[in-house]
């Protein structure tokens, strides 16, 4: 992890890298793989490498969120990390877990079926990572430091990225625009990846549909598109036919944003799909924008979700757990704090911007999390996270009392059995003027059985739940004005952060923790540490 010099819309800044390479480089695997990443820390500021969605069996010790799971790796520090392949296989991707520091520290995972076995969907002729980000002119750093200082909602990004480019719309970025070339009556696998920092987005190429066939590593029955939904943090396999005329063509990216008052990107980040062979300049027909749903409309990204279905046959089952032991339900709030010191903050009406669950905005201890659990440490954190909101309120008003807009500080987790079922409602709130909030669990998938507007109802909303082939991923969107219910089964013992894949929203304090304690077998508990774990 080093600084490289990097420029875009028209000004040359450093930023930290993978190897010197923005995006990072692609790890790829196969089924079942066991791989070693050694980390070498050659930049100035602390840093932790996550691995999204490799559930490390057993080994939450190279999850890599900083102060859950490790110490981050100090200038000059190195950590081998051991990244355990089970079950994944599709697209997943790699991040800095450490401050902001992901904004250009991170790169694909490709994990590719066993030898011997096939893609449950016509073998492409070719796979392409395409991974959506954003860009700011200003060192993020300074970004995430002016937010701090403030206490208000950090400067928006200045460009969205396709494969690190923002594209032909903006300035100076025309020579640079990222192309993919495709020969007529070929199919493309086109691994899509969120690693945007704070947007959910909506993506199209101009004259083509998509073809879903997997989310998060996980297969799904074919799901045709114009579009696709995908938030920070997700990932979609998609076919795309070369099936039109040779020319050229836009695929693009924007922004999803359902918050009132609240301030976004709404630029449009462009590549191109150019066909091979001879053709004319291209028309004004076929190298305009595609069109894409409204920047707010709610209907049409999460009937993208509605339509996302597991295949849930004999070679791919599915094991939804219908007897559910753990019930949770937990508000997602955007809030705020005084300001301190009577100053006055860039928040709502001087206040500090604040986020929580529960009302409890989550506190990062001074040393990691799993250490102290591991090793039996006293005064670390809290095991008192609830299992409901401490009030019940018209979550989805957007008239709401201003003291539910001051959660709690702390350092709570909750504490899971081995092998216990668990469902939880996240539950979205109009608190603050909120929006859409993707929620990342580490260490797990889960299935999402159910979702919907307004508040949840605990009588009539479960009769609704899929429970015969629901989709199966590490994130799901959560309306600010609805509910999404997910479920697993807590079969892998550790220390696995649940948190808002916004990252301002994270860094207010919208996460928490499970515990995962060891089942009674040799085989369901905890490995060891590595003996280079960094230290705090």
């Amino acid at each position: 992890v080093k600084e490289a010099t990097y420029t875009r819309l028209c000004s040359t800044k450093k930023i930290l890298t993978v190897n010197g390479q923005f995006p990072g480089p692609t790890i790829e695997a196969q089924h079942g793989d066991t791989i070693y990443v050694n980390v070498y820390n050659q930049g100035k500021q602390n840093i932790t490498i996550h691995w999204h969605g490799v559930l490390q069996p057993r080994y939450p010790w190279a999850d890599g969120p900083e102060y859950i799971t490790q110490c981050p790796i100090k200038p000059g520090g190195r950590f081998r990390q051991k990244i355990i392949f089970s079950t994944e296989e599709g697209t997943l991707w790699w991040h800095a877990h450490s401050d902001w520091s992901r904004a250009t520290v991170y790169g694909a995972i490709i994990i590719h079926p066993k030898v011997g076995t096939r893609y449950p969907f016509p073998k492409p002729d070719a796979e392409v990572p395409i991974i959506l980000g954003e860009w700011w002119k200003e060192d993020i750093t300074k970004v995430l430091q002016q937010m701090h200082d403030t206490g208000g909602d950090p400067n928006i990004s200045d460009a969205f990225i396709i494969n690190g480019q923002p594209g032909d719309l903006y300035p100076c970025s025309k020579q640079g625009t990222f192309k993919l070339t495709v020969d007529r009556g070929k199919t493309y696998l086109l691994r899509l990846i969120n690693a945007a920092m704070n947007i959910i987005l909506f993506f199209a190429i101009k004259k083509h549909n998509l073809t879903v066939v997997g989310v998060d590593a996980g297969y799904t029955k074919p799901l045709s598109s114009e579009y696709v939904t995908i938030s920070p943090g997700q990932t979609i396999d998609a076919l795309l036919s070369a099936n039109q005329k040779p020319d050229l063509y836009y695929m693009v990216a924007r922004a999803y944003s359902t918050g009132s008052n609240h301030h976004f990107d709404n630029t449009t980040t462009t590549a191109i799909v150019q066909y091979k062979g001879k053709y004319s300049n291209p028309t004004s027909s076929s190298s305009s924008l595609p069109s894409l749903p409204f920047y707010n409309d709610t209907n049409a990204a999460f009937s993208f979700l509605g339509g996302l279905k597991s295949l849930a046959d004999k070679k791919h089952p599915i094991d939804v757990p219908l007897h559910i032991r753990n019930r949770i339900f937990t508000t997602i709030s955007v809030n705020s704090f005084p300001c301190q010191d009577n100053n006055n903050c860039a928040g709502p009406n001087g206040t500090r911007f604040a986020a929580s669950m529960n009302n409890i905005s989550f506190v990062n201890p001074s040393t990691a999390l799993l250490q102290a659990y591991y090793q039996h440490t006293n005064g670390v954190y809290g095991d008192n996270f609830p299992d409901m909101p401490p009030f019940l309120f018209n979550f989805t008003d957007i008239f709401l009392p201003l003291n539910l807009e001051t959660p709690k500080r702390g350092t709570e987790v909750m504490v899971l059995d081995y092998n216990t079922t668990v469902e939880i409602v996240l539950q979205g709130t109009a608190l603050m003027g909120g929006i859409d909030h993707p929620i990342h669990l580490h260490g797990y998938n889960f299935y999402i059985v159910g979702f919907g507007l307004g508040n949840f109802d605990i009588y009539k909303d479960p009769l609704k739940y899929n429970l015969k082939d629901p989709p199966l991923r590490n994130t799901v969107s959560v309306p600010i004005n609805g509910w999404v219910t997910v479920r697993f089964k807590a079969d892998n013992p550790g220390v696995w952060l649940l948190h808002c894949h916004i990252d301002r929203h994270m860094t207010w304090g919208m996460k928490t923790v499970f515990i995962v304690k060891d089942g009674d077998q040799p085989e369901e508990r905890l490995l060891p540490p590595p003996p280079d774990m960094p230290r705090c």
